[in-house]
């Protein structure tokens, strides 16, 4: 229980920190071209970060609070019928 509250939490920090460092991330990685297209002209690489570490920080929330399990066998249980 302690571990997953770590590991949880490690992935959370990692989360906001991609999200808050952005720019950092832009300028150290470079332009995500497919975020370009499709999300805007100027900023859209940057959106891309943003929502990877909102996407981090709550897949960390959900290892925390042991909810991960339970929303990846319900979606594979929508998707696939018999699962």
């Amino acid at each position: 229980m302690i571990l997953r509250i770590l590991l949880g939490l490690a992935i959370t920090v990692v989360g906001a920190l991609i999200t808050i460092k952005a720019e950092w991330f832009y300028q150290n990685f470079g332009p995500i071209p497919w975020a370009e297209r499709k999300l805007g002209t100027e900023g859209g690489s940057r959106l891309m970060y943003k929502l990877i570490g909102i996407g981090g920080a709550i897949i960390g929330f959900m290892v925390m609070t042991n909810l991960l399990k339970g929303a990846v066998l319900g979606f594979f249980r929508l998707v696939f019928p018999g699962f």
